[in-house]
């Protein structure tokens, strides 16, 4: 695509193009099956990565009519596979469409388990990344002459980039503040308190920090003027509950953002001014399949799956059919912003691989997020324990009660009990729940590790008595 970066709407519209987010469905599937075909066509020509699995699968380009044709016939790709793309053919992969010295930016996955991803971005793409972002910001009411406050660590980290990049193009001022450092939190409130930036980006769990930082401060989040919190990382920013606690402590509106690194502009399923809670799915960005996660067969409406990912708008790395392995529900239908696109009512739930069984349950750890963050005591933190006591599985709970909860013993009892009494109703499991100090749990500025398995220990140390 070829954008005009002088385009900006009149600040009083609604939509940033009109007409292509409000369309009938019908006609942007017949505009999205035309343009699949278009990428498709050119993956095949530039990528031995895609013609390789295509011709295995016996698909052709040429084959496309419907999007029907798309799921039946084009093979879905996963991390895995891009990994083993970049081992074989270092650095980007040979499923990278553009010469080397075209590459404008790059980004990547952190590689703390496994071969990082390299992420190789082409001036053209860039330009598509940053007015996707500002379409969909402009979406939810942020204009020239707001303020964002980038509260995430700008490093290999994309999610940071793109919100910078969106925030420029749509021509308000960034204040790209960062995250990570020591002490930040502290100074990140001042800062937000002195500037009164209109806007926020960063993860829920960071901002929920932020709020109890600026109070520790002697300040309040809801004078800092924001309007807009914009959310990604992690689960959360669609949970009523948390909603709910984020909204009242910064008096503004929380948005829930993003899909994969791979597929930025991760805002392609973004919540808009009114149609948060929830994601929209801007099928005319990123085009989204809400599938089965073992056919990858797309699930009717109403219905959860794993969505699955193609770009429409970005050629250096195309992605084409990329298994996310997220967790949602979709649906269709009016939506009170008057954009046509299918809707996330309750966003993303968390990652399949994060979903673990316990006794023949299985357990999502945004499930548990949600009823703690439902009761009033709940001081903000928590980690989940998997443990094994002989050959039955065990779910450990440390939780952080308030400091009314923790100082008053009846109080933090009642807490507790009504803590187990939740989760059993919630998760149909008996789990033990242990009260820690408050505040003694690490915060995080980015995504919050809240499982520990040691059910792996269990079994090495088992092993091991076994092999004597």
């Amino acid at each position: 695509p070829r954008y005009d970066n002088a385009y900006r709407p009149d600040a009083t519209s609604r939509y940033w193009f009109p007409v292509r987010e409000t369309m009938p469905a019908a006609d942007r599937d017949a505009a999205i099956v035309k343009r699949l075909k278009e990428v498709c066509t050119y993956a095949y020509a530039h990528a031995p990565f895609y013609k390789r699995k295509w011709d295995e699968a016996g698909f052709h380009p040429d084959q496309l009519g419907s999007l029907e044709d798309f799921e039946d016939k084009v093979p879905v790709i996963t991390k895995r596979d891009l990994r083993a793309s970049q081992a074989e053919a270092e650095p980007f992969g040979d499923y990278l469409c553009i010469p080397r010295e075209d590459v404008y930016h790059i980004h990547g996955t952190s590689g703390t388990t496994g071969r990082p991803t390299a992420f190789a971005i082409g001036r053209n793409d860039w330009d598509a990344i940053s007015n996707a972002q500002a379409r969909v910001m402009w979406g939810m009411g942020i204009r020239p002459g707001d303020t964002v406050f980038l509260a995430a660590i700008f490093s290999l980290y994309l999610g940071s980039w793109g919100a910078l990049a969106g925030t420029e193009r749509l021509g308000a001022t960034s204040f790209p503040f960062g995250a990570g450092a020591t002490g930040m939190s502290a100074r990140a409130v001042n800062w937000m308190s002195q500037i009164k930036p209109t806007a926020f980006y960063g993860t829920p769990t960071y901002a929920l920090h932020l709020a109890e930082t600026a109070i520790k401060e002697g300040l309040d989040a809801s004078d800092f003027g924001l309007k807009q919190l914009i959310f990604s990382g992690e689960p959360g920013a669609s949970i009523p509950s948390v909603i709910e606690k984020l909204e009242t402590a910064f008096g503004a509106k929380v948005f829930d953002a993003g899909s994969m690194a791979e597929m930025t502009p991760w805002m392609n399923a973004a919540g808009s001014l009114e149609s948060a809670p929830g994601m929209l799915l801007w099928q005319d960005m990123v085009y989204t399949e809400v599938c089965d996660p073992t056919t990858f067969r797309r699930v009717p409406y109403g219905s959860r799956g794993t969505p699955v990912y193609t770009h429409l708008e970005r050629t250096s790395q195309p992605m084409i059919r990329l298994v996310s392995g997220d967790l949602t529900v979709w649906e269709d239908g009016p939506n009170p912003c008057g954009r046509t696109y299918p809707r996330l009512p309750q966003g993303i739930f968390g990652r399949i691989d994060d979903m673990f069984t316990i006794r023949g349950e299985n357990v999502y750890p945004s499930e548990i997020d949600s009823v703690l963050n439902e009761i009033p005591d709940y001081g903000g933190e928590h980690r989940i324990h998997i443990t094994r006591d002989g050959a039955m599985d065990e779910l450990l709970l440390r939780v952080e009660p308030s400091t009314e909860a923790h100082a008053d013993a009846a109080r933090g009892e009642r807490f507790r009990e009504e803590v187990s009494q939740r989760i059993l109703k919630t998760l149909a499991l008996r789990t033990v729940i242990e009260l820690v100090e408050p505040r003694s749990i690490e915060r995080t500025d980015f995504k919050a590790r809240r499982v520990v398995d040691d059910r792996d220990v269990f079994r090495e140390l088992n092993q091991k008595l076994q092999g004597r």
